[in-house]
């Protein structure tokens, strides 16, 4: 039988031990959140055909893996992939996460994506579908960037 002292011991750690999880859910939900709000600024500035506002959203030693090419490093690197699209075609994406999930500062975002390409020369657009990873982490001032962005089509 607990003692008195030993009953509010207890009792302290169990609702110290609630309390806990529940600020760790309500950040993890508010962090998934704001990464999925990044996520879509980012879908937005692709289909402005806004390179710079796209690179912003990655770290400065960013990776980006697109397919059959080989892997570009650094937010310069990334504005310089887009630019490249956006000199040659008009784009609309449709994008989504499918899964967020967040353990401390890292999180990941995996997805889908639908891109269709309307030559600014003229002739047929491409559309092409995709599978994406983004591996992302929390900076300084609380924001979600991402590290490494990989995907391969359908």
């Amino acid at each position: 039988m607990l003692k008195p002292i030993g009953f509010f011991i207890v009792l302290s750690m169990a609702l110290f031990s609630v309390s806990c999880s529940r600020n760790d859910t309500d950040e993890t939900a508010k962090d998934k959140e704001e990464i999925t709000a990044m996520s879509k600024a980012r879908g937005k500035a692709f289909t402005e055909g806004d390179a710079a506002a796209i690179a912003i959203h990655f770290t400065e030693d960013a990776y980006l893996m697109a397919p059959d090419k080989p892997a570009s490093q650094g937010r310069i690197a990334v504005q310089s992939y887009y630019q490249s699209i956006f000199d040659e075609y008009r784009a609309v994406l449709e994008s989504h996460y499918d899964e967020v999930e967040v353990s401390g500062k890292l999180a990941y975002g995996r997805g889908f994506a639908k891109v269709i390409l309307f030559p600014k020369a003229g002739g047929d657009s491409l559309v092409s579908t995709a599978k994406y990873l983004n591996i992302l982490k929390k900076q300084s001032d609380g924001s979600w960037k991402t590290t490494h962005d990989v995907w391969n089509s359908n």
